[in-house]
């Protein structure tokens, strides 16, 4: 382990921007439990794959693909925010859009 300093974007608890020595762009820290979460969603659409129930693993699927997105669109918030350059087209939005789930479906 060595110390180094980092540039600090945003601190939001589970959604930390920084910005390593040596990178051009900051980056998107994920703690290990919201990895652990993300690898879990990736298993259940696979699992439900395997099962042939393809509604659910599509469910599952939007899913992570939600979270996914929120991460990415906070990212680009925050770096316009401190008019930091994209390392991306500003504005992507999802392809196909995400769905949304009304409160009854759950």
């Amino acid at each position: 382990m060595r110390n180094e300093t980092v540039e600090i974007y945003s601190d939001q608890s589970n959604f930390a921007i920084m910005r390593h020595p040596g990178r051009n762009f900051p980056g998107s820290l994920i703690q290990g439990d919201s990895l652990t979460s993300l690898c879990h969603a990736a298993d259940a659409v696979r699992r439900e794959i395997d099962r042939g129930d393809l509604e659910e693993a599509k469910a599952e699927l939007e899913m992570l693909r939600e979270l996914l997105w929120f991460r990415l669109q906070h990212y680009e918030t925050v770096l316009v925010e401190h008019e930091c350059e994209l390392p991306f087209p500003r504005g992507l939005q999802p392809e196909p859009p995400l769905e949304v789930f009304d409160d009854e479906d759950e």
